[in-house]
């Protein structure tokens, strides 16, 4: 009976200690808790907000617009500025270990909702039609720089 409550009470010990040790591992990909990366926006314009913020593997974009290099929106209206808007997008993603694929989450905002069905023609050729992120849209009363569309996402690293 001494041999098997001896027998138990190393049993425990073992159960303990084995916890303790898997407790501490840690995840390559995420770092420490607590640990988050700040992106400043490449755009001089946009001193104001963080391009991205990386938290474990999720990276988190600020709204992009429909903008080239220098600041000025694709001419054409809502279908050209969307396209443009996640060409921004695609290329933040690439440049920090993600990709269109890896997106799992898009707010859409529109300065006028009735050009929701242009911008969704767009929009949906960005992603394989198995793999359309979730996904909320709504107008506004109105965008930065007088943009037609504003999109934010949110995107696992590969």
């Amino acid at each position: 009976m001494k041999r098997i409550k001896s027998l138990a009470a190393i049993v425990a010990i073992i159960c303990v200690l084995s916890f303790a040790a898997n407790a501490q591992k840690k995840d390559e990909r995420a770092p420490a808790q607590g640990s988050v990366e700040f992106q400043s926006a490449s755009n001089p314009n946009a001193r104001t907000l963080s391009e991205f913020v990386r938290v474990g593997n999720i990276l988190y974009l600020s709204g992009k617009l429909g903008t080239d290099s220098t600041g000025k929106l694709a001419a054409g209206g809502i279908g050209p500025e969307t396209k443009q808007t996640l060409e921004n997008i695609k290329t933040v993603l690439e440049k920090n270990g993600s990709s269109m694929e890896h997106v799992i989450k898009c707010t859409v905002m529109l300065a006028d909702i009735k050009e929701w069905a242009d911008m969704n023609t767009v929009y949906v050729t960005y992603f394989k039609k198995e793999r359309l992120p979730a996904r909320s849209a709504f107008g506004t009363s109105g965008l930065v720089n007088n943009a037609r569309v504003e999109i934010e996402c949110m995107a696992m690293l590969k």
